[in-house]
């Protein structure tokens, strides 16, 4: 017999890789069906991940129940405590409200210069220019729109209405370089009203990106920092809309009342949704209540 025979250990070395590849051959022949061993296998392992997991689950279902009644718990509890502050905020709003119904009753006042119904509606496309600078919006008068109307977004006041259709309406931006477009407002006193200066807004710097605000009274103390808002005068913005910020206080050409830059609170460039303001005063010929000229008239009147 040859020597090479002679190694027992040689030989079994080469059955068994020949055994094990002939098993692998086996099992890749057919993929889509398990041989006889691998479903036995898989069964008992199959059955072993049942006995462990059924328990688990069970345990780790019960510990995220407890844990979310104690969640539900402390919600409850911080839901109960905001809900006893609403009630507390809103029996102190109605008391307001009673008090101010009440005041404007002693005074005579009919209108609310702050109410106003928002009309929500989204720009649809945009139409700026050497002279002028408007947007178009996708609300119109069969929605309640109408003429004058103000006209914001969620930062502040951004414009009015100066074209209706049924469907559409024609929204003329604060950065126009209309002469006619103007705005009444207010830079808020620190302190009080008394101590609020009245002005217009009346133009646009384009290399500054800010809104002009003239005919300050010379000896009113603005200060850069301060808040300027609509007015509610003329029967169009209802009152208190931030417009900006004061950058700069000068004064006009002829030294006689002062003028300040106001960085604006909205941005102009970028608009997507906005609201309409509307205020009951508002006629479409841009009248208020009284049948009379709004200083925020197109007319500048």
């Amino acid at each position: 017999m040859p020597r090479f025979f002679s190694n027992k250990r040689l030989i079994l070395l080469l059955v068994g890789v020949i055994v094990l590849v002939a098993l692998i051959s086996f099992s890749l022949r057919d993929r889509h069906n398990a041989s006889l061993p691998e479903r036995v296998a898989k069964d008992v392992v199959g059955f072993g991940q049942s006995i462990f997991s059924k328990p688990a689950q069970y345990i780790t279902g019960m510990i995220g129940n407890i844990d979310g009644i104690l969640n539900t718990y402390d919600e409850n509890k911080i839901l109960k405590e905001r809900l006893n502050e609403y009630a507390s905020v809103q029996a102190e709003l109605r008391e307001v409200k009673l008090e101010n119904d009440e005041l404007r009753e002693i005074i005579d006042k009919k209108e609310d210069l702050n109410a106003y119904d928002p009309i929500h509606a989204t720009v649809i496309s945009r139409n700026p220019d050497q002279w002028e600078e408007k947007v178009i919006i996708d609300k119109g008068a069969k929605d309640g729109v109408a003429k004058n109307m103000a006209v914001i977004t969620a930062r502040g006041l951004i414009g009015k209405i100066i074209v209706v259709t049924d469907s559409h309406a024609t929204v003329e931006l604060l950065s126009t370089e209309n002469g006619n477009f103007r705005v009444s407002a207010v830079v808020r006193g620190e302190q009080s009203d008394d101590e609020s200066a009245f002005g217009l807004i009346e133009g646009f710097d384009r290399e500054r990106g800010e809104l002009i605000m003239k005919r300050i009274e010379a000896n009113a103390e603005v200060e850069v920092g301060q808040q300027v808002i609509s007015s509610g005068l003329g029967g169009i913005f209802p009152k208190g809309l931030p417009i900006g910020e004061i950058t700069e206080v000068s004064t006009d050409d002829y030294g006689l009342t002062k003028m300040v830059y106001i960085q604006p609170a909205a941005q102009f460039s970028m608009l997507d949704h906005v609201m309409i303001a509307k205020r009951t005063s508002v006629t479409v010929d841009g009248t208020d209540g009284n049948g009379t000229a709004g200083t925020e008239g197109e007319d500048g009147s």
